[in-house]
């Protein structure tokens, strides 16, 4: 594909909350990258430290959405995109530099199948950038408790990019860090979970597009470096707590009957492990979070169901859900690559 103007227009569209330094250092690649139909729009989630009014000064040719607050990533992006008219879009990090040619090849991607709705660029670390990046590496994939991993990524243990997962295949989730996306298919499933705020909402996304009979592909020829940890750092009790919440919300909305109960009852079991095993590390921060997640959940099975997103419809089943279990396999066995856990993968 020939970057022109008779390309696809793509939108660019950056979620911003108090990110000033980040668009300082990482727009100027952005806007140079070497694909030309596209526009950039920053969207503010009513950010204080004046990084839109920044964004316009220093930049006019970027359109401004201004959110009138803090609704987080899900909620954020999805008033945003009410004001975003190009089908084909990415959701980008604000913490993330991209390569010149990224873009390219996605778009190649898109053009050549009508089936494929979302799409991943490879996701290495700006810090290391021989290593896979925790927020998606090369692809996302869940294991059969709902556990999310990756190509290049189990959980805090990262690979090393020796092109191992350089073959394009189906994922189960594209990263919310770069998620390449159909509007219309966005659209059609109602957008991300509200719900959530932030932390597995795009998980929660590429499942219901699976499940209404879409697909989810990688493209590591396509390569972006990403920072990770920008709004909340990893051990922060807040992100531990979303990300226990809204795990058992997603598990609940997407499984079906005895599948969804199960499911859920043996996270449960296997969250109270974890943490009563940080409660005794001297970690207390942690457990607190997880009984405060389990809590939340209860709160929104008796009283949240209507403000969520559920599936349209029920008419695939998922590519990337891998039937074991990640914990056993990595905590257990030690395995701790994406190929020794996973057989015959790209």
């Amino acid at each position: 594909m020939q970057s022109t103007e008779s390309s696809p227009k793509l939108a660019v569209v950056i979620l911003n909350w108090n990110g000033k330094h980040y668009l300082e250092q990482f727009l100027p690649f952005v806007l140079t990258s070497t694909y030309t139909n596209m526009v950039v729009y920053v969207a503010d989630n009513a950010s204080t430290d004046g990084s839109a009014d920044w964004v316009a000064s220093q930049y006019p040719s970027i359109k401004i959405i201004r959110n009138p607050s803090n609704q987080g990533f899900a909620g954020g992006y999805n008033m945003a995109l009410k004001h975003v008219e190009e089908e084909f879009m990415v959701l980008l990090n604000s913490d993330i530099e991209v390569s010149p040619g990224w873009i390219e090849p996605i778009m190649n991607m898109f053009m050549e199948s009508p089936d494929i709705i979302a799409i991943q660029p490879k996701i290495l670390d700006y810090k290391n950038k021989q290593s896979f990046e925790y927020a998606g590496a090369a692809g996302g994939w869940i294991d059969r408790f709902g556990y999310p991993f990756s190509k290049g990524r189990i959980f805090d243990v990262l690979e090393k990019d020796e092109h191992q997962y350089d073959k394009s295949a189906p994922i189960f989730w594209a990263s919310g860090a770069s998620l390449f996306i159909r509007h219309s298919a966005f659209d059609a499933v109602g957008g991300f979970d509200g719900y959530f705020f932030a932390h597995q909402e795009e998980i929660d996304l590429c499942w219901r597009l699976q499940l209404a009979g879409h697909q989810i592909m990688s493209c590591p020829a396509s390569i972006i470096y990403h920072i990770g940890g920008g709004t909340l750092a990893k051990n922060n009790p807040k992100k531990i707590y979303l990300n226990f919440r809204n795990n058992l919300i997603m598990l609940w909305k997407n499984l079906e009957g005895i599948d969804a109960v199960m499911t859920v009852g043996f996270r449960f079991l296997l969250d109270a492990i974890s943490a009563w095993k940080n409660l005794l590390s001297g970690q207390s921060y942690f457990f607190t979070a997880v009984v405060k997640a389990h809590f939340g959940f209860f709160i929104w099975l008796l009283a949240g169901q209507k403000k969520s997103i559920f599936p349209s419809k029920r008419i695939a089943k998922p590519a990337g859900r891998y039937m074991g279990s990640v914990v056993w396999q990595h905590f257990v066995k030690g395995k701790n690559r994406f190929s020794e856990i996973v057989e015959n993968c790209s």
